[in-house]
């Protein structure tokens, strides 16, 4: 069998935003348009050390290809983790558009000009940057991070998200305060395929190049039925299936817990579960499909001081072992 092409020119849109402005929703959105026949690939990068987006999104269907980096911000560490989850998801993947999802702490610019670079300036044809933004956060005078704010006037589209709550006038306010760029307001990330950024294929001349072909090993966690992971800011746990759940203790327990951010698939006494929450925009359930393992990440300033405590609450929320 001939060597299979190198990988040039594809269509990449970099998806930033504060936590809970509704990234994830925005490639659920999307990925319900995807024509047939046409191959997506999805890079998530999260800050917790245990990937939850990737379940949130649904099941993957053909045609689309998931990659997850979690445990920090892709751009921090020398770009080794963006060149080998990158590397892996385009020779598995080989799509006609590539999204990623940049962590809500993340740090846009670095990462664009990663993308700009060798060897992805002539594997990927970057578009403009889409920064999804929450618009009555916003409006109640929360700022934006500040290496979210230093991007925001580069940004291709700007998504004012759960807009359904900003009447005109608000609306009206808002605009002025942010930049003059190209925005549309929204509710639950819902925009038209072709709402997206994009600039023309090139048309100066730009050879193929080969993506690297020596790669570092991937580190995985080992299978267990019950894991804890850690890191500077979150707390996460992955649990085995058949560990279920009282959906009314869960509640309690991150009821008595301090967190910016909550996110779960849980397998719970009402069925599976998924959960995406702020402080205080309250616990938001939704069913959704049996997945592998259960898998719970908490984010913020002191979790792991209570972690031992926080282990043992989860623990108490069981019904069956």
């Amino acid at each position: 069998m001939p060597p299979a092409e190198p990988l040039h020119d594809i269509p990449a849109w970099l998806i930033a935003g504060p936590l809970g402005a509704g990234k994830t929703s925005l490639l659920r959105a999307l990925l319900a348009q995807r024509p047939a026949g046409e191959q997506w690939a999805i890079l998530i990068n999260e800050f917790g050390q245990l990937g939850v987006d990737a379940a949130l999104l649904g099941p993957q269907a053909e045609g689309v290809q998931l990659a997850e980096i979690p445990g920090g911000c892709i751009c921090c560490v020398n770009g080794l983790p963006l060149q080998v989850g990158l590397t892996r998801l385009l020779r598995r993947a080989r799509p006609q558009r590539l999204f990623i999802e940049l962590s809500g702490l993340g740090h846009p610019q670095p990462l664009l000009k990663q993308l700009t670079q060798p060897p992805w300036d002539k594997v990927l044809r970057l578009q403009p940057l889409l920064m999804v933004v929450d618009g009555p956060a916003l409006l109640s005078g929360q700022p934006l991070p500040e290496s979210q704010q230093d991007v925001l006037p580069q940004a291709g589209l700007l998504l004012i998200n759960k807009a359904e709550t900003l009447d005109p006038a608000q609306r009206r306010q808002l605009q002025q305060r942010l930049p003059a760029l190209p925005a549309l307001f929204c509710s639950h990330s819902q925009i038209a395929l072709g709402q997206l950024p994009d600039s023309p294929a090139q048309t100066t001349s730009r050879s193929p190049t080969a993506l690297p072909l020596i790669l570092p090993a991937v580190q995985t966690q080992p299978a267990s039925d019950w894991q804890q992971l850690s890191s500077a800011e979150s707390l996460a746990w992955r649990i085995a299936a058949g560990h279920c759940f009282s959906q009314a203790r869960l509640n309690d327990w991150l009821g008595s817990s301090g967190w910016l951010r909550a996110k779960a698939v849980v397998h719970t006494d009402q069925g599976w579960q998924s959960l995406n929450a702020l402080p205080g925009s309250g616990l938001p359930w939704q069913p959704l499909a049996a997945r592998e393992d259960s898998r719970i990440e908490l984010l913020g300033g002191d979790l792991r001081e209570h972690a031992e405590q926080l282990d043992a609450g989860l623990r108490k929320a069981l019904i069956s072992q």
